[in-house]
């Protein structure tokens, strides 16, 4: 079994259920009292999201390259990054490291394109909205990706680190969550991503009328599965 590298605490909750989902996963194909073996570096999470909402993309960057080092230093055989956002500086990191990072869109687009779904809504923070990452990536797979407006984007950003991070599942954020899916929907999403890893803890498959692509659960299994190899 390969050792997993998680980059986590970006934030906590979320990187919880990725511990809890690739171990479950690894005992679902092994059986027995067979858990991953895993390595992870956990981030002091208010740092990070400083340097995210002072626009300091590069000090960002540095610190999980280092992060990433110091996975692979400690015999991690590839690496992952248990959020969407941070997947911005992916390209930096692979430069940086001599062991394989496992991207989370390319883990969630080959779901989509298995699943024969030419268009998807995105949700997640503005960072990973607004900024062209996740789109290119999943254009060049041929699947066309459209976001809520930009009103829309800051209800979505707000709940995400005022509340999911924290723990804090509130109803009406739900229900703002749906009626943003649903405009999507009649925009022409054909299925909608998760692409924050808290938005699972508030929204699931049973909410929602049309696919629902889980990006912790897809990544968190990927891993899992690659671990296996």
């Amino acid at each position: 079994m390969k050792t997993i590298g998680l980059i986590g605490g970006l934030s906590w909750e979320s990187t919880a259920e990725y511990y809890r989902i690739i171990n479950e996963t690894v005992k679902e194909q092994l059986g027995k009292l067979h858990s991953a073996k895993v390595l992870l570096h956990s981030f002091d999470f208010e740092e990070i999201v400083q340097l995210q909402h002072n626009g300091q993309w590069d000090k960002a960057t540095q610190k999980m390259i280092a992060a990433g080092k110091t996975l692979e230093n400690g015999g991690a055989d590839f690496v992952v990054i248990c959020t969407n956002t941070m997947h911005i500086m992916s390209e930096e990191m692979k430069d940086n490291l001599n062991i394989p990072l496992l991207h989370i869109v390319d883990c969630v687009g080959a779901k989509i394109q298995k699943e024969k779904i030419k268009k998807v809504g995105l949700l997640g923070t503005k960072f990973t909205t607004e900024q062209p990452f996740y789109r290119d990536l999943l254009n060049e797979k041929g699947i066309e990706v459209i976001i809520p407006d930009e009103e829309e984007r800051q209800i979505v950003h707000d709940i995400i680190y005022h509340e999911l991070c924290k723990g804090i599942i509130k109803e009406e954020s739900k229900d703002m969550y749906l009626s943003i899916i649903h405009s999507l929907k009649e925009n022409g999403a054909e299925g909608v991503i998760l692409g924050c890893t808290e938005i699972p803890l508030l929204v699931q498959q049973s909410d929602i009328p049309v696919p629902l692509f889980d990006s912790t659960a897809i990544h968190a299994i990927a891993a899992a599965k690659e671990a296996l190899k």
